[in-house]
């Protein structure tokens, strides 16, 4: 009933009723780049960074994103987790870490 609709209202010379209303109208893949083998070609990965998963408590978490706020509200707009965490790994003195679980 909705096709015989869309039909009445787009007549067959309409580029719409051929192309967008037609009754096998789905979305098409969006064509991935291959190569010369027919398989998806890759991105290069970047070698200068990983990204990597750590495990951090829900308070230690909350303790950064504050840090990362305050440095935000004195115009570090760019500061990010990973940009405080590098700062801070940049600056830490070995001798000043206790030795032992904290």
């Amino acid at each position: 009933m909705k096709n015989d609709t869309m039909r009445s209202v787009f007549k067959d010379e309409d580029v719409l009723a051929d192309t967008f209303y037609r009754e096998d109208a789905s979305p098409k893949p969006r064509l991935a780049a291959l190569d010369e083998a027919g398989k998806r070609r890759s991105k290069p990965k970047p070698d200068h960074y990983e990204i990597i998963c750590i495990s951090m408590y829900n308070d230690d978490l909350a303790r950064l994103d504050a840090k990362v706020e305050a440095l935000k509200a004195r115009g570090n707009r760019r500061m990010t987790r990973s940009a405080l965490i590098r700062y801070a790994l940049d600056r830490l003195a070995l001798d000043d870490v206790p030795r032992g679980p904290f």
